[in-house]
């Protein structure tokens, strides 16, 4: 669910190369419509995810979205037992990306006079936000969307300094405990509570899964509806984004053709597709393609989901703990790339899958997917370099 992973990095270095020991070959890329990109471009791209896999992951998959249609380039097995390449239109659970459905809603809602970004979040959601120095009315709603409420995060792997204490109530979202149980919003946000707030609302930008948990909440109770519902009405179907949806309760598995979502635990790489995403919620529970995504972002950045003046508060940026080079603005990410291009984007990570995601300037998107979170800090490069490899 964050941007970079950050309990993955500390698995041992023995595991890096698994994926050359069970055969990753290259798959051919492949190229639809017609004329959406040269060779050379392709060629490059085939390279950077070759190289991903390579460096110890399973499967690698860019989709690279223009005017023109998609186009797919895949390295690698989206499955070790059969050998069989990541599916072409492969649905993925695509972490935190959520983040960005669930900032377009809320910033819908504050065109349509609902919400207001500066008010507390006490107005919305009165006796939530409360208990061990935390309050709610001193945290606004724009606090929850730029990451600058300080509020404590109730998953385990979030912010260094919380990571460090002993003896907290966060969850450790890769054990088996966590992995099938039903979580409740409200129980998330009751595990958060029960540690203090890490600085004052508003000092600097900490990446808090807690924020939108609650901007879940505030959704559903402004609209009466949930946040799955409004993002469903408001986003999925207006665009026709037919291979995405916020799973249903109980729902553990992913429909049609997908991957194999691994993760490596104590040194050991576990099939970790089918799990109950409650945990992750509004602030990580979507599930869809890399060319749903690109439309989505497209979409979004190109003013179809949202008036002028909300999408310039949506990228208005603070510096943020995980990317010190980019920019965190309202659920979206402004991103750093080596060709100085604007890119605008999220990207996501939960147990079993890591995409990287943005837009550029004259519309060209790019989502990048592999199927196990990066185990180092050089794995984690590597898919950083494919994705620049991919916008550049």
């Amino acid at each position: 669910m964050t941007v970079f992973r950050q309990r993955g990095l500390r698995a041992a270095a023995a595991g890096i190369c698994l994926a050359a020991l069970f055969g990753a070959q290259a798959c051919g890329a492949e190229n639809t419509p017609s004329g959406t990109g040269d060779a050379g471009r392709t060629a490059a791209i085939q390279r950077a995810l070759d190289a991903t896999v390579r460096g110890g992951f399973p499967g690698a998959q860019a989709v690279l979205t223009t005017d023109a249609g998609d186009r797919t380039v895949t390295a690698g097995v989206g499955d070790i037992a059969t050998g069989a390449p990541i599916p072409r239109d492969a649905r993925v659970r695509i972490g935190s990306n959520t983040k960005t459905f669930v900032a377009t809603v809320v910033l819908q809602l504050v065109a349509e006079g609902k919400v207001e970004l500066d008010a507390p979040v006490e107005r919305y959601l009165p006796g939530v936000v409360r208990g061990s120095g935390n309050d709610g009315n001193r945290i606004t709603v724009r606090h929850l969307l730029q990451h600058t409420s300080g509020l404590p995060d109730y998953l385990a792997g979030g912010d260094p300094e919380l990571r460090a204490e002993r003896g907290t109530a966060q969850l450790e979202i890769d054990t088996e405990a966590v992995r099938l149980r039903r979580y409740d919003p409200a129980e998330l946000v009751r595990l958060a509570m029960t540690m203090p707030p890490r600085y004052e609302p508003g000092a600097r930008a900490v990446y808090t899964n807690t924020n939108y948990i609650l901007l879940g909440m505030l959704i559903q109770q402004t609209t009466g509806r949930s946040a799955a519902d409004e993002i469903t009405a408001r986003i999925i179907e207006p665009l026709g984004l037919r291979d995405t949806w916020f799973p249903a309760a109980g729902e553990t598995g992913i429909r049609g053709p997908h991957p194999v979502g691994y993760q490596e635990i104590g040194g050991t790489r576990v099939d970790f597709t089918d799990l109950d995403p409650s945990w992750a919620d509004a602030a990580g529970a979507m599930i869809a393609t890399g060319a749903d995504l690109n439309r989505f972002f497209r979409a979004l950045l190109g003013g179809r989901l949202l008036p002028a003046a909300q999408l310039d508060e949506m990228r208005r940026t603070v510096p943020f703990d995980r990317m010190p080079e980019a920019g965190y603005g309202l659920g979206l990410i402004h991103l750093p790339n080596s060709c100085g291009k604007d890119v605008w984007g999220h990207g996501g990570s939960i147990p079993g899958f890591e995409t990287r995601n943005g837009v550029t300037a004259d519309g060209h998107a790019v989502t990048i997917t592999v199927n196990q979170l990066p185990t180092s800090e050089e794995n984690a490069v590597l898919v950083q370099q494919a994705f620049d490899t991919a916008v550049c």
